[in-house]
């Protein structure tokens, strides 16, 4: 996290999976970029903490607990958010999960749970939120998908799945939404050092192979997510609707 160029004051914006890695990350730049927030995550000590911070630079912070594989508790918490606040500017689908595992060993709970929340959770929690943004016709939705909805990777076929829909998902959205004044894009990071991705990464013996395939010959940390998703939500990318930003420091450049 860093200092901002965007400011965000008087908007509002609801951001999924806010208490972890790249939500993170993105929350709580909001609340420093001078916007109000309603975050959702899993863990109400999490929530409490960055709800703390957050309001700790004078923004409202709202929280709601969820679990986003619950298409009922989908539903409830945009709703929340949509009794809370008189409006609300942006919307962020960051949550998802993953079980890597081959497709001969897949497990069909984990098939439905990342279904669920990587596919599901955006597209029924947007139904909610875009109505809102459409009585006063204008807003922002950005949907945090993957370079894994780009090409196959092995031991990610719930995964891949998920993303690629949600990247059709998106354009859908854009479609339908944008005559509304509604911007709907996505972004699709690589790698992101997180503090989860960090753990899983710090191994050269695992990481250095696959950083070898990215021209910029790393992977991406948490700020230059949020950088981008700040962009897409600002007035600057105006006219930028149904894209998926790709964050993978060229790796897609790359035929072999």
């Amino acid at each position: 996290m860093g200092d901002t160029k965007y400011d965000f004051t008087g908007k509002t914006a609801i951001i999924t999976g806010a208490t972890k890695g790249i939500g993170r990350d993105i929350a709580s730049s909001f609340a420093r970029a001078g916007c109000a927030l309603g975050i959702t995550g899993r863990s109400e000590k999490d929530l409490r903490e960055l709800a703390d911070e957050a309001r700790g630079t004078g923004v409202r912070c709202e929280t709601y607990k969820a679990d986003l594989s619950i298409a009922e508790e989908c539903i409830a918490m945009a709703e929340h958010f949509v009794s809370l606040f008189p409006v609300i500017d942006i919307l962020v689908n960051d949550a998802g999960l993953s079980f890597p595992e081959k497709l001969i060993d897949l497990d069909v709970a984990h098939w439905d749970t990342t279904l669920a929340v990587n596919l599901r959770a955006p597209a029924l929690i947007s139904k909610v939120i875009a109505k809102k943004m459409i009585a006063r016709g204008h807003g922002a939705i950005i949907n945090v998908s993957s370079n894994a909805s780009l090409a196959g990777i092995e031991e990610h076929a719930a995964y891949c799945a998920s993303k690629f829909g949600l990247d059709g998902l998106t354009k859908v959205m854009a479609v339908e939404l944008g005559p509304c004044g509604i911007r709907v894009n996505a972004i699709a990071p690589t790698v992101v050092l997180t503090p989860m991705g960090a753990q899983v990464w710090g191994d050269p013996k695992k990481a250095d192979p696959v950083k070898a395939k990215i021209p910029l010959g790393r992977f991406a940390q948490p700020s230059e997510v949020t950088a981008a998703a700040f962009f897409l939500a600002s007035e600057g990318a105006g006219m930028i609707h149904g894209e998926t930003l790709v964050i993978d420091g060229g790796v897609n450049a790359k035929l072999y």
